[in-house]
């Protein structure tokens, strides 16, 4: 549908510029014209009423229900979002934060310090993150 479908059932209707009309509020007793329509360029049809009547009043009054005037969705509704990438810049932060604990570790080691069970294991930790960061720059180790 388009903003033709609830402009022709409204009175007093003026085209005040490309895809903009004023009309008179059927939703209220409007001497002026104080209902405002707008047809955007993907068919999305605004119309608003400066004395306060709401959308659905307004439509109410001419007939109509959203269904009337809003554009055709596409076909398809249940197919999975893509998940959107990371943003490279969070992904070398998390690069160099997993890099400085294996610095860490490993100038441990170096000293000739055995790394605690709980070290071992945020090692492990970080090497995942460190292979997952890499994949996702889509690089095989």
């Amino acid at each position: 549908m388009t903003a033709l479908t609830l402009i022709d059932r409204l009175s007093g209707v003026k085209r005040t510029g490309p895809g903009r009309w004023l009309a008179r509020c059927p939703a209220h007793d409007d001497s002026r014209a104080s209902l405002s329509v707008r047809e955007l360029d993907d068919r999305r049809v605004l119309f608003h009423c400066f004395a306060g009547c709401d959308a659905e009043t307004i439509l109410a009054a001419v007939g109509l229900g959203w269904q009337d005037i809003l554009p055709p969705r596409a076909v398809d509704h249940h197919r999975p979002r893509e998940r959107a990438p990371f943003p490279a810049v969070d992904v070398l932060r998390a690069i160099a934060h997993e890099s400085l604990i294996v610095c860490v570790a490993a100038a441990m080691l170096q000293e000739g310090q055995t790394l605690p069970e709980p070290e071992r294991q945020r090692m492990g930790v970080a090497y995942a993150r460190i292979l997952a960061g890499v994949q996702l720059a889509g690089i095989r180790p």
